[in-house]
């Protein structure tokens, strides 16, 4: 085994800036429409509140269906290629949608744009460019650019939509799927090699056990039903903004300022969540207050104070479950597994966006906004008592150890065992093909000494 530095090397700078932008752009194009498309629906022929409803949601459809067999798809032929087509996939959509003056040719569009999808591709290709034990910051910077971007359009969306049209978001978005070409090929670096990763990477002999696993289950239910509840209600929440006396150019700014606030109050819940350990009671506070801040909203008939209060109750709770769920599920996941787990997980947010868009539509169509709101709340409450059963899950961090390359396969079974013995080893996997170990500790109990010695002892034997 060697023992390496966590300093970021060059080229692993340029990989993780490069894709981070990449991935942020193509989720603020995915997001940008969110707070509009249902206030400039009447632009578009034959548009009703389901049909809106869907255009919102059909992304997640296309992006549940192909991002598994497109992360396959790039272990066979190259991650840069399989990439570049998801985002000529976006480009098109963008522009479909961009172009169409009917509510059809906006559900076609956005279903080609998230036909694109390369999530899975773009994660596996920073495993390649990054070592084992600096990809954990690597993936937490795609992860905080992911949410970055959710905020930048809240903002963006509306203000070139009352600027320049709904239109010129769709062509904004083809804008950054060019862009985002460019930035593949001129600032992402060549992968020096291309492997399938477990803590990346979907691994098909695991989905079994990944599948059936209840702990597990209760985290996609909860990302399916976060995208969901969030889905639905911009259906009905720009004409909220609309009754309370804000203008639509001023929509962004008010996105703006709830934004801003609600990842201020979410910090400190989070600290607390992580160091004190209560990951379940934050979770179960966040659903409450999800359901209460819908409730709220949909008996709304004040002004915009009170609105402004329920919707930054509302995100405060988001941003929360968005930042604790994925670290739930890593310290749940067996070792080896999280790949995996991260896959369907991400599957299962998908389809709850496509539904969330659904529901929306069809709730406000049948019995207007209230019922959107109130669905939801009601949704929300269930998902509560569904998650009130939820084992604390364990205090676990992941490690990944690289094992010598001279390493005799038949000592790694009796390698695996002695990892095991190791107090604070919860769970080891040693995966000969990859030459690595992963495994799951309890860092409070963990015996430093005793794994630094496995770790010296088995780089002499492999030596």
């Amino acid at each position: 085994m060697r023992k390496v530095s966590g300093l970021l090397l060059a080229s692993e700078r340029r990989a993780i800036t490069g894709l981070a932008s990449l991935y942020a752009t193509r989720m603020l194009g995915l997001f940008m429409v969110l707070p509009v498309l249902a206030l400039y629906s009447d632009e578009l022929i034959g548009a009703t509140p389901l049909l809106i409803g869907l255009a919102l949601g059909i992304y997640g459809l296309t992006q549940a269906i192909l991002q598994i067999p497109f992360g396959l798809l790039s272990d066979r032929v190259g991650r840069k290629p399989v990439i570049a087509g998801g985002l000529l996939l976006f480009l098109i959509g963008s522009v479909v949608a961009a172009g169409a003056d009917s509510i059809g040719g906006v559900i076609l569009g956005r279903c080609l744009q998230g036909s694109g999808a390369v999530a899975a591709a773009i994660m596996a290709l920073l495993a390649d460019q990054t070592r084992e034990q600096v990809r954990t910051a690597a993936m937490a910077t795609i992860g905080l650019s992911i949410g970055v971007a959710f905020a930048v359009a809240m903002v963006l969306g509306p203000w070139l939509a009352a600027s320049f049209g709904l239109s010129a978001v769709f062509w904004f978005t083809a804008l950054l799927a060019g862009l985002g070409l460019v930035v593949l090929w001129k600032l992402v670096p060549p992968a020096p090699r291309r492997m399938r990763h477990r803590d990346v990477g979907i691994d098909r002999r695991q989905l079994a056990v990944i599948m059936t696993r209840a702990d597990l289950w209760r985290l996609d239910l909860s990302i399916f039903a976060l995208h969901l509840v969030l889905m639905a209600i911009f259906v009905a929440v720009p004409f909220r903004l609309v009754e309370a006396g804000i203008g639509v150019e001023r929509h962004g700014l008010t996105y703006l300022g709830i934004m801003l606030l609600a990842f201020v109050c979410m910090v400190p819940l989070v600290i607390l969540a992580e160091k004190r350990q209560r990951m379940k009671a934050m979770c179960l506070l966040a659903i409450g207050a999800i359901a209460v801040s819908l409730a709220g909203l949909a008996g709304i008939g004040s002004g915009g104070a009170a609105l402004f209060g329920w919707l930054l109750l509302f995100f405060i709770a988001f941003n929360l479950l968005e930042a604790t769920l994925p670290s739930m599920l890593s310290k749940l996941a067996p070792a080896g597994a999280k790949g995996t787990a991260m896959g369907v997980y991400s599957t299962s947010q998908f389809l709850g966006a496509f539904l969330g868009g659904v529901l929306g539509g069809f709730l406000a169509q049948q019995w207007g906004l209230s019922a959107v709101f109130v669905g939801s709340a009601l949704l929300a409450g269930i998902w509560w008592l569904l998650m009130l059963g939820m084992p604390a899950p364990p205090h676990l961090s992941s490690e990944v150890i690289e094992l010598d390359e001279n390493q005799q396969e038949a000592a790694l079974d009796t390698l695996m065992a002695s990892f095991a013995e190791v107090a604070g080893v919860e769970d080891v996997l040693v995966v000969p093909e990859e030459r690595l170990a992963y495994l799951k500790v309890d860092r409070r109990r963990l015996d430093k000494d005793a794994l630094a010695r496995l770790i010296r002892s088995s780089r002499h034997r492999g030596g």
